[in-house]
């Protein structure tokens, strides 16, 4: 017995019939991004779809295609022949795929339903007023939309795509593309700049009425931080007035009662129309929410899915919401207050006494390297 050929018991009898290209194709991308999460997120895939049109195509060879580590996969002996075995194959496979898609031109047309789930601020900025659009491009694709907060919302798990604020913990079956964050600014009202002077400086908020709102797992957001090169500032803030509604803070805010962050993206009406004026602009606003575009891998290859990001993904570009690209993953770290729980995203200045580091002062520089 040839030892490169780690025999495995053949599987039932279904097992023969198993989709030999896509597995191949999956078996290809796993052994190039050496592990089955990089592949699911370059096939836009989930997880436990590679793995099981993996293991589905070693149970029909008979023998194993791959190394499983802790570190990742790899192939085996066996598996790095087979692998040259039939890249030719797959370069075949791509140019009739190519020449199936020329000829089928125009002819193929979305349609059908789209049950579409956005975080209220991306539905009404961003999705809504764009949907029009949309169904003149795609006239037999019908939309059922509903907002919600969070991806654990009922109306979240019955939708095929969603759009969402935050670092969502995201399912093994969707596949997930986090797209840059939108641009958070500093803004009030002209009346109340008027009366209370334009800080020049990112600590002097400090001594301003600033309205922080609560996101929807209950932290208070009264930390706001800024980045100019290498120096970030912390800013603890206070003010009379917190809220979940965002719409609660910025009815406030435009109506001169104190200062608020909002992003860029959502409050381009009110500062085109001069209701908000946002200020300390040469600063980068830090901790923003980036943008999450979710959607079921059991849904990726239908048209009007497709169809849909593509549209998405260009009206966000157009908007200028940070980087937006469906080939690029963007790793937003979450803030230390999100990855902590603190009831207050301000708790996160407290010393850290295993390390012996003093806590900054408010308004106090931090260099980075």
């Amino acid at each position: 017995m040839n030892k490169r050929f780690m025999l495995i018991r053949p599987s039932k009898p279904h097992a023969a019939i198993v989709n030999k290209l896509k597995a191949l194709e999956y078996f290809m991308a796993s052994c190039e991004e050496g592990s089955f999460a990089r592949a699911a997120q370059r096939l836009e895939v989930s997880v436990p779809a590679v793995q099981k049109l993996v293991s589905a195509l070693e149970d029909s060879l008979g023998f194993a295609l791959l190394e499983r580590g802790s570190r990742g996969v790899r192939p085996t002996p066996a598996g790095s022949e087979y692998i040259d075995r039939c890249r030719p194959l797959l370069i075949e496979i791509e140019e009739l795929a190519q020449a199936e898609r020329a000829l089928r031109g125009t002819s193929e047309r979305a349609s059908g339903t789209l049950a579409v789930a956005a975080h209220p601020q991306l539905a009404h900025q961003v999705l809504l007023p764009a949907l029009p659009r949309f169904h003149a491009l795609h006239p037999e694709v019908e939309i059922d939309f509903r907002t919600v907060n969070r991806l654990g919302d009922a109306d979240a798990l019955t939708a095929d795509v969603l759009l969402l604020h935050g670092w969502p913990e995201v399912p093994p079956d969707y596949v997930h593309r986090e797209l840059g964050g939108a641009r958070s600014q500093i803004m009030a009202s002209p009346a109340y700049w008027a009366q209370h002077g334009v800080p020049q400086h990112p600590s002097e908020l400090a001594r301003y009425t600033c309205l922080p709102m609560r996101n929807p797992a209950g932290i208070l957001l009264d930390l706001w931080e800024f980045k100019r090169g290498s120096e970030v500032i912390p800013v603890p803030v206070r003010g009379w007035f917190t809220s979940n509604a965002r719409e609660a803070v910025l009815d406030l805010v435009v109506s001169g009662h104190g200062v608020g962050r909002f992003a860029e993206l959502t409050t381009r009406e009110q500062i085109q129309s001069g209701r908000l004026v946002p200020v300390l602009l040469d600063w980068e606003v830090q901790g923003g929410p980036p943008v999450n575009l979710l959607f079921k891998g059991s849904a990726r290859r239908t048209l009007r899915l497709r169809a849909f990001v593509d549209f998405t993904l260009q009206c966000l570009r157009d908007m200028g919401a940070g980087d937006v690209s469906m080939g690029s993953r963007v790793a937003t770290d979450r803030p230390a207050w999100h990855q902590r729980g603190y009831g207050r995203a301000s708790a996160t200045l407290r010393p850290d006494r295993r390390a012996g580091r003093p806590e900054p002062s408010v308004g106090s520089p931090i260099r980075t390297k």
